[in-house]
């Protein structure tokens, strides 16, 4: 059972989970609409991982493209990279070998927030 979760606001949280299952392969657990429309609250899904996101303002300064706020673990990364940059992801950091034994890449969401993906596993 997990006890952290990261939690995202987007300024068009309906076209984030779009772009998210689009491009990162998450899935969609669960979704709340508020009065307006707008998303109150959602769950998204990557393996036994959920991530949680709302409606909400847009980050007040764009991220740097190491500024990562989520990181994924994934068995392929290079597979992964192809479907984000396929889905129109702006790839900050291509594919790349660390020191750790570790590949990754970073990818930056329509709403400006840095995505990290790697095999890494804490």
């Amino acid at each position: 059972m997990r006890s952290i979760y990261p939690v995202l606001r987007y300024p068009d949280a309906h076209a984030a989970i779009e772009f998210l299952t689009a491009a990162f392969d998450l899935t969609v657990h669960e979704v709340h609409d508020a009065p307006d429309g707008t998303v109150a609250h959602a769950q998204l899904g990557y393996g036994d991982d959920l991530v949680m996101l709302a409606t909400g303002s847009a980050p007040a300064t764009r991220p740097a493209d190491d500024d990562y706020r989520v990181y994924v673990a994934v068995d392929d990364v290079d597979r992964h990279h192809e479907r984000a940059r396929a889905a129109g992801a702006e790839i900050v950091r291509a594919p790349f070998d660390t020191d750790y034994g570790s590949r990754d890449y970073a990818a930056r969401d329509p709403a400006g927030l840095v995505w990290a993906f790697g095999t890494y596993r804490p």
